[in-house]
């Protein structure tokens, strides 16, 4: 098996082995055409780039899923995910600038809910996933 840096993984020493390239360099025209049809554009890249490394990290994970089955104020999500309050509302105002979750207040409590169905969906889907 040959073992190499993978080329095509900028600023990662990612491994890969001889089956993982092609041993000839032929190109399929109406492939290639067509992913780059299917592409989405740089914005929607971006976006799409940001919204999953707020949601790849352990802790505001934690917090999406706890949301996925209720809308839960501060106090209750630090207490599901064992973390403080003011810890706690930091990850929140994260998600909440990037557009996943929302918040509302009543009185002196502010509450929390997934943002939409598509983030709801995603996080069901990721979890679904890790659990096969």
């Amino acid at each position: 098996m040959t073992v190499g840096v993978d080329r095509y993984t900028p600023g990662m020493a990612a491994v890969h082995s001889a089956e993982d390239t092609c041993e000839t360099k032929c190109v399929h025209p109406q492939a290639v055409a067509t992913a780059r049809a299917a592409l989405p554009d740089e914005t929607c890249v971006e976006r799409a780039t940001s919204f999953l490394k707020l949601v790849a990290d352990p802790t505001r994970l934690k917090i999406l899923s706890a949301l996925s089955s209720s809308e839960l104020c501060v106090c209750d999500l630090a207490a599901v995910i064992g973390l403080s309050e003011s810890a706690t509302s930091h990850q929140l105002r994260l998600l909440r600038t990037g557009r996943v979750v929302a918040s509302r207040k009543e009185g002196r409590v502010v509450y929390y809910r997934l943002l939409d169905q598509h983030v709801t969906t995603l996080i069901a889907n990721a979890l679904e996933h890790a659990r096969e």
